[in-house]
């Protein structure tokens, strides 16, 4: 069976090698405000800095929220009327159900902000929705996390 390259997969952590591991570990470091840079959280996670940076982006873990499968998308928007709304507009056209938003104060134009939402009745895919995500106006980056 052939797997595009933008396909999910999930995979019990227990069968992973141990670098997936450190890099999530790392990632959730530095997403909780412990380490002040990836280097300090590579380091401190026992993992090198380009293994972090190889695999920073296609790893990620998968929740549950009461049985059901959520994925968080993580973006940085620019300060400006309406973009935050244009994000959930996409998300709700996709048909996923925001369960969380956390949104940081703007800072040089830019806010970020972390979405958890629900993906069990979504019409595309969690990557498609990202893809949408980022082709707002407004939007600087997004990606899941």
């Amino acid at each position: 069976m052939d797997f595009p390259a933008s396909k999910y997969v999930i995979v019990k952590a227990e069968i992973l090698p141990p670098v997936y591991l450190k890099v999530l570990q790392a990632k959730k470091m530095l997403a909780d405000g412990e380490v002040a840079s990836a280097t300090q959280a590579a380091r401190l996670c026992g993992v090198s800095r380009s293994a972090y940076y190889k695999y920073k982006d296609a790893v990620f873990e998968s929740a549950e929220v009461g049985g059901e499968s959520t994925v968080t998308i993580e973006a940085k928007l620019t300060d400006n009327a309406g973009v935050l709304s244009n994000v959930m507009n996409e998300i709700y056209r996709a048909g996923a159900n925001v369960l969380s938003i956390n949104q940081s104060a703007p800072m040089g134009g830019t806010a970020t902000v972390s979405i958890v939402v629900r993906i069990a009745r979504m019409v595309i895919a969690a990557e498609e929705l990202v893809s949408r995500v980022r082709a707002i106006p407004g939007v600087k980056t997004a990606a899941l996390s």
